[in-house]
């Protein structure tokens, strides 16, 4: 019986990182890790770099469900009402608070699912590992009887050692505006990427040193295809996402710094660019036309992907200027107009 219940574990690819559950993706090229606690993505690297860009709050009790890393904010991005955190509604929802249930894995690719009991929601994600690309679908379901009103933000968080004082941040992302700003219009003043302001002084947002400030800054993206790099050309290399604006119409970057060290960077899309509760949102309704919250009606499920891929750079390189599908390959143009094609 124990043996059967091992070579059960390992057909779905069920294993261990860093001493909590996890489900292991790997191939030739690279390496990549679910956590079952809350459904993280807490490691991916190229297995001739070994390095993982994916660092951040992964201290703590093995067995909490907690956010780390690339992790999922849904039923919402940030804070409750005052209502619902007395009911046990937590900071970005719950989806980072369950347990993540694996349906099947063929250890490049797995399926899992959770449930949100307060939210009403359930979301069944699918995540295959082609080379250095790892390719990320997820459907949420409304499993009431009512409609509601949610938003879904993915929230990849890098860190050190990737995350130093040399990393660079570059998105196609376009007009912005300061969380720090106040409402009822934080949009202005406006700015656009990379620039935000601090104390009406011009802050690039592509690197970070010694000072966070402003903390986060929300962008929009004009184009069809929306895309974030993190690159640290003195560790040879670049960490990548690519998704539709239609499933995702905001970047939003965040920036934390400790002990005046960089200790996180936020490359966050999702479908909400204001960080407020439910009612904050529908009150405001849109900041430069784009909606601030998704509608998910009773039985009904919405379906978002994006793509997350490596690449290996030379010293030097000053960090990405485009960055766009042709055929399956993902082309990512350099500042110098160098080309980096990564195979999915």
């Amino acid at each position: 019986m124990r043996y059967a219940l091992l070579v059960a574990a390992v057909a779905f690819g069920q294993t261990t990182f860093e001493g909590r559950p996890a489900v292991l993706l790997e191939n030739a090229t690279a390496i990549a890790a679910i956590d079952h606690r809350g459904g993280s993505i807490v490691r991916f690297e190229l297995k001739d770099v070994a390095l993982n860009p994916l660092r951040w709050a992964n201290t703590g009790p093995a067995n909490e469900a907690r956010p780390m890393s690339h992790f999922l904010c849904l039923d919402r991005w940030g804070q409750p009402s005052e209502a619902e955190r007395k009911n046990g509604m937590p900071f970005h929802g719950e989806a980072t608070r369950v347990e993540w249930k694996v349906e099947s894995s063929t250890g490049t690719s797995v399926t899992m699912s959770a449930a949100l009991p307060m939210a009403g929601l359930t979301v069944r994600r699918t995540a295959v590992l082609r080379g250095a690309v790892l390719e990320v679908t997820e459907a949420v379901t409304n499993t009431r009887q009512l409609g509601r009103p949610y938003n879904m933000v993915q929230h990849p968080t890098i860190g050190p050692p990737f995350l130093d004082e040399s990393t660079v941040v570059d998105s196609n992302a376009r007009k912005g505006f300061m969380q720090s700003s106040p409402m009822p219009n934080p949009e202005e003043p406006a700015v656009w990427w990379p620039q935000a302001l601090k104390d009406g002084q011009a802050v690039d947002m592509r690197r970070l040193r010694d000072d966070p400030a402003p903390n986060v800054v929300s962008y929009v993206v004009e184009e069809e295809t929306g895309w974030a790099t993190a690159v640290n050309a003195g560790r040879g290399l670049l960490l990548g996402y690519v998704w539709k604006t239609s499933d995702y119409a905001w970047f939003n970057a965040w920036r934390h710094v400790q002990d005046g060290k960089p200790l996180a960077r936020g490359l966050e899309f999702g479908t909400t660019g204001l960080h407020q509760p439910f009612p904050v949102l529908i009150e405001k309704g849109r900041i430069f036309g784009r909606a601030l919250v998704s509608y998910l009606d009773a039985g009904e499920t919405h379906t978002r992907g994006y793509v997350m891929f490596l690449s290996k750079v030379a010293g030097g390189y000053d960090g990405v200027a485009r960055v766009y599908h042709d055929g399956g390959q993902i082309v990512v143009v350099g500042r110098d107009r160098s080309e980096l094609r990564i195979n999915h």
